[in-house]
């Protein structure tokens, strides 16, 4: 009767750590930060964007232990303020909703209870103006840009089943315009977004 006992015991305890060893997927939820440079183009203006928190969530697939495809979705609200080159004067402020969706290939190598990793894919960054006091142009519209998104980070490992994770983020995109020609730069920036939150597998 023991030795039954215990042969199940043995059996429940390598099916459960099997079963952490299989998890191939996982779930994250990180507070981000959006930082963007300031941006001149066509010798009229310079433009900046406000330093802002948002939140992300990604949905990540293992394709092997070392390689997988990400899901994500950033959302974060700010302002982009265009100035007069010379005078520096304001000559529009654009309250916006910032929403990214994007895919991305990773790689992690796993050393113990860190796992570093890699990534590198596309998506399309969503600018929203927001019709309050924030903005001062009413005839500005939603733009929608595609870019590229690469980034750096580790994940440690606190449990089988959950991780802290921290990134550095960085979208290369055109700079949003929101159909207004006096905003309009011609140029491309990189916004980052360094990350930090919890995943749990499954």
């Amino acid at each position: 009767m023991k030795k039954t006992v215990l042969l199940g015991a043995l059996l429940v305890s390598a099916a459960v750590g099997a079963r952490a060893q299989e998890s191939r997927q996982d779930a994250s939820i990180s507070g981000l930060e959006v930082v963007a440079p300031q941006v001149s183009g066509n010798a009229v203006l310079p433009m900046r964007t406000t330093l802002v928190t948002g939140i992300l969530g990604s949905y990540r697939y293992l394709l092997t232990p070392r390689s997988g495809l990400e899901l994500n979705y950033g959302w974060a609200q700010n302002s982009l303020v265009y100035n007069a080159y010379s005078a520096g004067v304001p000559i529009g402020r654009v309250h916006t909703r910032e929403q990214e969706i994007s895919a991305a290939y990773v790689y992690s190598r796993n050393y113990k209870n860190f796992n570093p990793f890699v990534e590198g894919g596309v998506g399309g960054m969503i600018f929203t103006p927001i019709l309050d006091n924030g903005t001062t142009r009413l005839d500005t519209r939603q733009n929608t840009r595609v870019g590229g998104l690469f980034g750096a980070g580790v994940a440690y490992e606190i449990s089988p089943s959950f991780d802290i994770r921290a990134e550095y983020r960085g979208f290369v995109l055109k700079v949003p315009d929101f159909g207004v020609s006096a905003f309009t730069t011609n140029r491309y920036y990189v916004i980052s977004t360094p990350s930090i939150g919890v995943a749990y597998h499954f």
